[in-house]
């Protein structure tokens, strides 16, 4: 089968073809600009590839939930053009085939579940650190929504002393986004995270915050892995450091064979960056199979 995938993100757009077995034969990337000028981009894009189903992970916050009037609607968005903008709508007005939608990080949740690191295990995290945070969650194999989706990157964290007026969130002070996402490293220091691999106190106080965030997270949700993936996590010194800090921080409380090996409990994105892709290859195989099945 052909299957559609498009990774709707904030910065570009990525369309790929694949297929069941998350082979990926060719993708492209188109800048996310406004409606206007990267649909007709997008949908000329995938126009001759005879699709069977398509499958799209779009940042959001999304309306995930079927049911809703707004379903498939990119809702509250810093990117005004987009605000409001029903990305699944303007797609099936262009397509007559079988579609899946979820959010960017459920996306790439779905696709580590698939056909990576996580791959057999059923309640999994996938938290992507770059421009901003974000948490794709997956409980007894099935992708988080509830009232609407998981935004765990607006969890309240504290922050470190002499930190406390560095958050770039324009809703919380304290939020992990608004402390860890690449723009607060950059606001705190002066430079691109890029630019700070040797700052030691960079990463210390980086590494803190996320081990703040994924204690709190292991105490909520107990996932059987968490993986960590965007641009911040480039910084591959910061695993350690978390690891050790998340040991620190839950002093013992939780005693597990994942808590003993933390070197295969909290660990990298496998997919050479392609999981969110890989994610919508797989909601499109299963918008397909559920079409199928009717």
């Amino acid at each position: 089968m052909r299957l559609g995938a498009l990774e709707a993100g904030g910065t570009k757009m990525v369309c790929a073809i694949g297929d069941e077995t998350g082979r990926i034969q060719e993708q492209i990337s188109i800048p996310t600009t406004t409606p206007e000028e990267t649909m007709p981009k997008i949908i000329a894009y995938f126009r001759d590839k005879d699709i069977d189903a398509l499958g799209i992970a779009a940042f959001g916050p999304v309306d995930v939930k079927p049911k809703s009037p707004t379903y498939g609607s990119i809702l509250d968005t810093p990117k005004l053009a987009w605000r409001n903008f029903s990305i699944l709508n303007a797609l099936k007005e262009a397509f007559d085939i079988p579609m899946g939608l979820d959010t960017d990080v459920n996306g790439s949740c779905l696709g580590e579940m698939t056909y990576g690191s996580a791959k057999g295990l059923d309640s999994v995290m996938y938290i992507t650190i770059g421009t901003g945070i974000g948490a794709g969650i997956a409980i007894g194999g099935k992708l988080v929504h509830g009232m609407l989706h998981p935004e765990a990157g607006h969890i309240l964290i504290a922050p470190v002393s002499g930190d406390e007026n560095n958050s770039v969130c324009p809703y919380h002070k304290n939020c992990l986004e608004g402390l860890a996402a690449g723009p607060s490293i950059e606001k705190r220091w002066g430079t691109k995270a890029v630019n700070l691999v040797d700052k030691a106190e960079v990463w210390e106080l980086e590494s803190d915050y996320l081990a703040q965030a994924i204690v709190n997270f292991i105490l909520t949700v107990s996932p059987q892995r968490i993986i960590l993936g965007g641009g911040v996590m480039h910084q591959e010194q910061l695993f350690p450091l978390i690891r050790r800090k998340v040991i620190e921080k839950m002093n013992g409380y939780i005693r597990t064979p994942e808590m003993a090996d933390m070197e295969h409990y909290i660990v990298p994105a496998s997919l050479q960056g392609d999981q969110g892709i890989m994610g919508c290859v797989r909601l499109a195989e299963l918008a397909l199979q559920e079409r199928r099945s009717i």
